[in-house]
């Protein structure tokens, strides 16, 4: 597979366990993951959010475990799936907020192994096939609960779970901390945990020092990431956006990895009208953009009921992954490049080297104000040389440009 596999292989075998200074820089060259969000609300094809939106009581939510038994469910075919699209760890759901376990709990019943016909653990499964194959594993952990009696008092969610009033929060925090605490000693070495669902109790005591102590302690080499689009907490290793990055919530001078979240379609679990899929050009350009921004894209799938992922978001995973054959050394193990984003597109580099990715720029003349100069520059979508002039800044002149083209990439070697 070409240089772009060279250089995965190298982020991936960086992977954890590693020295506690360096254990994000594997993160930070692997650049592109696949989220996977998947649970018993696959059952009813409606999304991830399904017992929320439509205030299904807890009682008769618990019914749908008796229907999922993915049959088709395949934990290398995800994996190598993952790999053919030229990804470097993968994020998947243990626990969402409906609070159903997809993991050998021993501190609830309200698991995949104990209420499902299925009765496997499919973190388990998922976790030794990636293993197996090389590939880092974050385990998706929600904070926010809509089935636990201890969840109390209620936030903004979960209102319509029809649970009994009251509860002990300490309970539930204790309850917490022993599923992470499972989750970080039962499955080997983990890349991290990405926990979701704090902002739902945005102002309640969540004892994250004693968790993120727990979690570090654990596992040294595990990142921790937490989806409240804020500040980053004391504890936390990287900074996690949905969809688009909101500098005005980095901190100032960060030196924390970031990244970046974004659905194939329209939604995170699988719904079955949701057919508003992206084209694999416009993820392709997202993916750009993101590495361009010196962040992380993390990219979402939700499989079927039977476990398989869906033909439409493979078809794009595969495209992706033939496109990162031929340009992804422009894009894994880099840093973002001398210039800031800009509208017609953004630069990555490693080393010396530059590249200029050309997303939206319909003049053959294209002026960037870069100070350095530079040897050579060629184009990479078919190796023909940039003629540039070298001023107060760089001017390339560009080839017209084809529609086919998702991104116009030109190399600028020192």
């Amino acid at each position: 597979m070409r240089r772009t596999a060279a250089l995965l292989a190298l982020a991936l075998a960086a992977a954890p366990p590693v020295a506690a200074q360096s254990r994000d820089a594997w993160y930070r060259d692997a650049k592109f993951g696949l989220f996977i969000h998947w649970g018993i609300y696959s059952v009813l094809m409606d999304g991830e959010w399904v017992m929320e939106n439509r205030h299904i009581r807890a009682a008769e939510y618990e019914r749908i475990a008796a229907q999922f038994d993915p049959q088709h469910f395949d934990p290398a075919a995800w994996v190598s799936l993952a790999k053919a699209a030229g990804m470097g760890y993968i994020t998947v759901t243990a626990k969402h907020h409906d609070g159903f376990a997809m993991f050998d709990t021993q501190v609830s019943d309200w698991s995949v192994t104990r209420r499902t016909p299925f009765g496997r653990d499919v973190i388990r499964l998922l976790a030794d096939e990636c293993r197996r194959q090389g590939m880092p594993l974050f385990l998706y952990y929600s904070q926010l609960d809509w089935h636990h009696p201890d969840y109390f008092p209620l936030g903004g969610t979960g209102h319509g779970a029809a649970r009994a009033e009251g509860g002990s929060w300490p309970r539930y925090l204790d309850f917490m901390d022993a599923q992470l605490r499972e989750l970080l000693t039962n499955y080997g070495p983990v890349a991290g945990v990405w926990l979701d669902g704090f902002w739902d109790r945005s102002s309640a005591e969540w004892r994250l020092a004693q968790t993120y102590q727990l979690i570090h302690t654990l596992q040294p080499g595990a990142l921790i990431a937490s989806n409240h689009n804020g500040v980053p907490h004391p504890g936390e290793d990287l900074i996690t956006f949905e969809r688009t990055i909101r500098p005005d919530h980095l901190p100032a001078g960060n030196t924390l990895p970031v990244e970046v979240s974004e659905k194939i379609n329209d939604t995170w679990g699988f719904r079955l009208h949701d057919v508003e899929y992206k084209s694999a050009d416009s993820l392709i350009r997202e993916l750009v953009r993101t590495a361009g921004s010196d962040a992380n894209f993390l990219l979402n799938v939700g499989p079927m009921p039977d476990g398989r992922i869906q033909p439409e978001a493979e078809e794009r995973l595969r495209a992706m992954g033939r496109w990162m054959e031929r340009f992804g050394r422009t894009i894994v193990a880099t840093r973002g490049g001398p210039l800031a984003p800009r509208a017609w597109g953004v630069t990555t580099q490693r080393g010396d080297t530059v590249w200029v990715h050309i997303l939206d720029w319909p003049d053959q003349l294209l002026a960037l104000p870069l100070a350095r100069r530079f040897r050579s520059a060629r184009l990479l979508n078919d190796g023909s040389p940039v003629r540039v002039e070298q001023g107060e800044g760089v001017t390339l002149h560009l080839p017209p440009r084809r529609p086919a083209e998702a991104d116009l990439i030109v190399e600028l070697d020192p």
